[in-house]
């Protein structure tokens, strides 16, 4: 009987286990582009066929009979094919002539958001709706961050020398000897 609670733990973790996997390949993908400075288009293009993919096999349970599943199938390839075209259509010359790089790597990612939220919408999925929410958080997050970088490392540096501060503070009362 010992078996059951774990065993139903890790059925929980490898349930979710996928979500977090592109949780973790959008905040590198996040992280990356804000350092260097780079659209990485093939990056979200490979992200955009990953998400696809999990829409499928998420959505699949919600399948009631044999004929959801082709349904399924085709509405989700049509919807990442046009996701992947509306990416490439931000490539093009004309528009990238309007775009600088940090542009370019926002308008990629929104699309990308957008794409996977409506997917989890039209799955019933709520987990994909929420990883392209927090996708969608992102852009302007990552916006903020790069016009305010030098006032995230202030606060940074404050919040370490505070905490450094307050150790050695706490740290010299504990090893101060005792009063007679």
């Amino acid at each position: 009987m010992n078996d059951k609670p774990e065993h139903s733990h890790l059925h929980f973790w490898l349930r979710e286990l996928p979500y977090a996997v592109v949780w973790v390949l959008t905040v590198f993908g996040v992280g990356y582009t804000s350092v260097i400075k780079q659209a990485l288009v093939g990056y979200w293009e490979f992200l955009a066929v990953v998400i696809a993919v999990l829409c499928v096999i998420t959505g699949w349970r919600h399948a009631s009979d044999r004929h959801d599943v082709p349904r399924l199938i085709i509405t989700q390839v049509l919807h990442w094919v046009a996701i992947l075209g509306a990416m490439n259509l931000i490539l093009l010359p004309s528009v990238q002539s309007m775009l600088n790089l940090d542009a370019t790597g926002l308008a990629l990612l929104m699309l990308l958001a957008l794409g996977t939220f409506i997917a989890g919408v039209h799955t019933f999925d709520w987990q994909i709706s929420l990883l392209g929410l927090v996708m969608g958080l992102c852009v302007p997050g990552i916006a903020w961050i790069e016009r305010s970088a030098l006032l995230v490392v202030l606060i940074i540096v404050a919040i370490i020398a505070i905490g450094f501060a307050l150790w050695s503070r706490l740290r010299g009362l504990w090893h101060r000897p005792a009063e007679p």
